[in-house]
């Protein structure tokens, strides 16, 4: 019977708030739960770094909203609401010398409703407001919340079904100030005030490692009743008391003195970092009284309308059904097997939704947990680390068409430069000082792993120099998707450029070859101390992936800077891919097997970054692509959160869909919580956003010079569509498939072009505009096409063709005949017609066909002895009448 209620609730508040206008489909998508967030308080037996006691009630069942300005995490009690406030810029003295972020506020509001009935509490993804609904003694009581980007507040609607019936007490508290009532936490050095004055709380204080002056107002506007503000005895305990009113709103801003300045990060002395910079009051005061000119539903339009513009872009549809089920249960009973779709669309969507909370244009942008931190020092600070997790968190901003979220890390990443400058320098000089360029910026700018909104760590330690070049491929990516050719001018060539000049200096002449040294593979140990090694998979692969962006930026923008030279000199002696005696794509170049090295289950996979997020591993490598698979699965699957999401993208880049399918599945069973945050553990939001951006990559694909939509579809999602991807050229796409089948395909063109698609029987295919008027296409091949686009034009691909593979061959053995050759046998498969055999040598990317039309299920391979082979790969596929060839069956050979 609850569970009918609820559903006639969330009916209501969808309709009264106008919570959807997702591209016409019907379908909603909200988290819900049935009760409050439970209050189990601090666990002191789980202490994290800094001192924090775990938090469970926070960190599995709070609800976050954001706006880059302020993230906001809402637990729904009845009793004593609690809503714990973080902003980015606020941050202690920390760990590894960077800072670290620490929780802004805890608000508290006091309603005394201790036997609510009817109990709801959800948050929306198609309008970002959270709603609690609930009846205590009769009345029903309804609170909204929301985030306003363009109004820079927190907006808290509360109302009750019957006048006179509201009343509650607002009393924000600065956390961690004290240990008890007396106690000042000394090394936190945080000071503060909480003072109430008419219808308004300031709180205000100082940050004393950076000397940040900080401040969050908070304002209570009544609608009938009676208000009044009261001080304690201590200056930290203001509140305000509404009685017997019909609704109120409380409206918050908060923000320090911090600029994002490019002194910020270059001045030394902690203390002296933000001198000269404004208090914000005067600026929060004018934030908080253009808030309350608006109405709340003015607040509430502005809201709408900014965050509808980007999240209704993308609607995605696998079959799934609105569940009648809270969302903890739908994800308890998915972690026992019982698969849901609408929880896999729910889960993509929701990191959408995060990321456009987490991360806007002149804020922050977001960082390890994007806005949201309950702790007094943040579990790896909150930082923005740069081995893989900041990255990842703008995966899906390209993909699933919220491009415009990536400005807040743009320019974030130009503040920084100039220290990035001084960090090159030195490094040069301690790794490489033959290379060192006394004309200043002609060494590039460098960054490390660990960074925050105060400092960054040069590169060395427990990661290689690689990290640029993971970090600029962003950059590239951000125009390849966007074809914005005046921002590729103005911010992401000179980004590009300047990590392509620290690159082509950090790497030495090695027989023949150019080598990083030092060079670290993230995180990997041996012996429990990182390992340092010469030209490891990761430094070469992003050195390599770096070179190759920026020769292609150049090209488009006809530059000729002298580095342009030296890249085309140096891009073919890097030899970022070996291939091991496993088969393995190896993480070292003095690695034989898999796992000779390092932790052989090791949560990164950082010898595959050129499969993704790099390019230079793809389809037309078939060779490399199949040792990445060697490698994926030596390392397994289950991981950390973030990591399953890694390996979730590099599956699907791998085109293996069920396998990718799987991954997802994982993440959802066994990394997330039951707010669907993605569980390190504890809480890291990369994970959410490597999770969606996983699920587009499996449904478009655009890095191999043409448009692929479903390039790796499981088998699981038989009927569904989507609307709304980017693939790269700036084309939007949508997809229609029933029974595995694709019935249309929908590309718009948003900035005109040469259109290339890749899919199965395209080539028979019928291409349309909008007025139904066959477009004439050339055929590259039978599975591609070519054709050019208008900008502005929309184009239909329909009746494609049902194309079936002939069965992989199944139970290869490879057996080694010494000094002669390799004796192959497999099993005869029904309805091939004839069988293809490849080999690949030692480390080469591509196959040589050495027979076809075999028509016996055995072969031998005559090998030349004077080769002196170390290795190779065999791949045998089986070819039906019509010519079409099955998956490989590969056998990896060591001699």
């Amino acid at each position: 019977m609850k569970y009918i209620l609820s559903l006639i609730l969330v009916v209501i508040v969808i309709f009264a708030n106008a919570q959807s206008t997702q591209l016409g489909n019907t379908k909603k998508y909200a988290l819900w739960y049935d009760a409050p967030a439970p209050n189990h308080g601090p666990d002191y037996s789980i202490v994290k770094a800094g001192g924090t006691p775990f938090d469970a009630d926070w960190e599995n069942w709070s609800l976050p909203i954001g706006n880059g300005y302020l993230g906001a995490s809402i637990f729904g009690r009845t009793d004593t609401e609690r809503i714990q406030l973080t902003e980015n810029s606020l941050s202690n003295k920390g760990l590894y010398n960077i800072g670290s972020l620490t929780s802004f506020a805890e608000l508290f509001i006091d309603f005394n409703h201790k036997n609510p009935i009817n109990y709801r509490r959800s948050l929306s993804l198609d309008s970002a407001v959270s709603v609690v609904n609930y009846t205590n003694e009769g009345v029903q009581y309804t609170r909204e919340y929301f985030a306003s980007y363009p109004d820079k507040v927190l907006v808290i609607k509360l109302k009750a079904s019957v006048a006179k019936k509201l009343s509650f007490i607002v009393r924000p508290q600065i956390p961690y100030l004290r240990n008890s009532d007396t106690t000042l936490l000394k090394d936190d050095g945080r000071t503060g005030t909480v003072n109430a004055k008419g219808n308004m709380i300031c709180m205000t204080g100082n940050m004393q490692y950076y000397n940040i002056n900080y401040e969050g107002l908070f304002k209570v506007i009544n609608f009938g009743g009676q208000l009044e503000a009261e001080n304690d005895i201590n200056a930290d305990h203001g509140k305000i008391s509404v009685k017997n009113a019909d609704s109120a709103l409380i409206i918050v801003t908060l923000g320090t003195n911090y600029q994002l300045k490019s002194r910020v990060f270059t001045e030394p002395i902690p203390t002296k970092k933000l001198n000269g910079f404004a208090h914000p009051h005067e600026r929060l005061m004018q934030v908080i009284a253009a808030a309350t000119q608006k109405t709340s539903k003015q607040l509430l339009k502005n809201h709408l309308t900014d965050y509808q513009q980007y999240f209704s872009r993308v609607s995605l549809d696998l079959g799934g059904v609105e569940s009648v089920l809270p969302t903890d249960q739908l994800l308890a009973n998915y972690k026992k097997g019982k698969i849901d779709q609408y929880l896999e669309e729910l889960y993509f969507q929701y990191g959408r939704y995060l990321l456009i909370a987490s991360s806007r244009k002149g804020t922050l942008p977001a960082n390890l947990q994007g806005i949201w931190s309950q702790y007094n020092v943040s579990p790896w600070t909150s930082g923005y680390w740069h081995n893989v997790n900041v990255q990842m968190n703008y995966w899906p901003a390209f993909n699933t068409n919220l491009a415009e979220m990536f400005t807040a890390y743009a320019d974030y990443n130009l503040a920084f430069r100039d220290l990035g400058f001084k960090n090159a320098d030195v490094y040069i000089t301690k790794a490489n000082s033959a290379a060192f360029d006394t004309i200043k910026g002609n060494n590039g700018w460098a960054v490390g792993t660990g960074a925050s909104p105060y400092s960054i760590h040069g590169p060395g330690g427990h990661s290689g120099p690689g990290t640029g070049g993971f970090t600029t491929k962003l950059f590239w990516d951000n125009y390849a998707f966007t074809k914005d050719e005046a921002y590729l001018k103005k911010i992401n060539y000179p980004t590009m450029l300047g990590m392509a000049k620290f690159l082509t200096k950090v790497v030495k002449p090695y027989n023949g070859l150019l080598l990083a040294n030092p060079s670290s593979s993230p995180e990997q140990k041996v012996n429990n101390q990182n390992y340092e090694t010469i030209g490891c998979a990761f430094d070469q692969e992003m050195i390599y992936e770096s070179e190759m962006d920026v020769l292609k930026a150049a090209t488009l923008l006809n530059d000729t800077d002298p580095i342009i030279a030296t890249i085309k000199n140096q891009i073919n002696l890097l030899d970022p891919i070996q291939v091991g005696l496993s088969g393995q794509i190896k993480e070292y170049r003095e690695e034989k097997k898999y796992g000779d090295i390092g932790e052989y289950n090791h949560r990164h996979i950082s010898q595959l970054v050129a499969l993704y997020p790099g390019t230079l591993i793809n389809s037309k490598t078939p060779a490399w692509l199949d040792a990445a698979k060697v490698t994926l699965n030596e390392r397994g699957d289950v991981s950390k959160g973030w990591s399953m999401a890694h390996r979730l993208n590099a599956w699907a880049r791998a085109k293996d869909g069920n396998r990718a399918y799987k991954l997802y599945q994982t993440l959802l069973q066994q990394g997330t919580f039951d707010n669907l945050w993605d569980s390190h553990p504890p809480f890291q939001i990369d994970g959410n956003f490597g999770g969606t951006a996983g699920v587009a990559e499996m449904l478009l694909q655009s890095h191999e010079d043409c448009i692929e939509p479903l390039a790796a579809m499981p088998i699981n999602w038989h009927n569904g569509n989507y609307k709304g991807l980017v693939a790269r050229g700036n084309f939007v796409v949508s997809a229609t498939w029933k029974n595995n089948q694709a019935i249309q395909l929908t590309i718009l063109s948003n900035v005109g072009g040469n259109c290339v698609v890749k899919f199965p029987g395209i080539s028979k295919a019928i291409v349309t505009d909008k007025n139904g008027i066959q477009i004439r296409f050339k055929i590259v091949a039978d599975n591609e096409i070519k054709f050019l686009s208008i900008k502005g034009s929309a184009y239909f691909i329909s009746k494609i063709p049902t194309i079936e593979k002939p069965v992989t061959p199944q139970h290869l053995q490879a057996k080694i005949i010494k000094n002669v050759g390799i004796d192959l046998l497999w099993d005869t498969i029904a309805n091939a017609n004839a069988y293809n055999i490849y080999i690949a040598k030692e480390s080469v990317p591509v196959y040589k066909k050495i027979a076809q039309k075999i028509v016996e299920n055995k072969f031998f391979v005559k090998l030349d002895e004077k080769e002196k082979l170390e290795r190779c790969t065999i791949k045998i596929t089986a070819v039906s009448k019509n010519g079409i060839e099955s998956e490989g069956a590969i056998a990896y050979v060591s001699f």
